[in-house]
């Protein structure tokens, strides 16, 4: 009321009574004329994605023509492409994972933006690592899908700013396992068509010591 009746007579009450009342504060409490300063967020290392850095996971037990196939039309697409060969001691492979990366870089060759690295940890923690923003995975068919859409919605719900790319491998070259090639060249067949010449000797090498 005191107020009230200051500012009907002087006229000079309002503004001195909006400061005390509305005026902003900073966090401390204290009063300060202009916008409400916060103070500055602690640092938090964020991994950084790229949309430009591709990972291709997998066994690679052992690689394949599809699966160069598929490198080789990928590489084009990103400014950087790991070809991430995983450890996977429980899928019992028949190459350790340093003739694995051996036999990859042999059957893809010289690609100037592609590396191939290995790596024993999830593969969401290593995409991390890398910083890639996608990750690239391939369909030979419909018989595929079911395991690769569970995959690729486990790994948005780990890494929700990574995405999953999925290419399918050249005509003849759909049917090509992993598994089969190893199966027909434990049994002495011919697998030239469907792997590089380094890999199917070590293969036959692999089968020899093993009898």
């Amino acid at each position: 009321a005191a107020c009230r009746r200051r500012y009907r007579k002087t006229g000079d009450c309002i503004a001195s009574c909006w400061r005390a009342r509305f005026a902003p504060r900073s966090i401390d409490g204290s009063r300060r004329s202009g916008k409400l300063r916060a103070p500055p967020l602690p640092s938090i290392d964020l991994p950084q994605y790229s949309p430009r850095t591709a990972v291709y996971p997998g066994t690679f037990d052992p690689m394949t023509n599809g699966h160069t196939d598929l490198v080789h039309r990928a590489a084009p697409l990103f400014e950087k492409l790991y070809v991430a060969i995983a450890e996977s001691p429980g899928k019992g492979p028949v190459f350790p994972l340093s003739q694995r990366i051996e036999l990859a870089r042999v059957a893809i060759g010289p690609v100037a933006n592609v590396e191939i690295v290995g790596f024993d940890s999830l593969l969401a923690e290593f995409v991390g690592v890398i910083g890639a923003g996608v990750i690239l995975r391939g369909l030979r068919a419909v018989s595929d899908f079911e395991y690769e859409f569970q995959l690729a919605s486990m790994n948005r719900h780990l890494i929700p700013r990574v995405e999953t790319l999925f290419l399918t491998p050249a005509e003849q070259y759909s049917f090509i396992s992993s598994s089969l090639v190893r199966e027909i060249a434990r049994l002495d067949g011919d697998i030239s068509g469907f792997v590089h010449p380094a890999v199917q000797q070590a293969l036959k090498t692999r089968w020899r010591t093993a009898l």
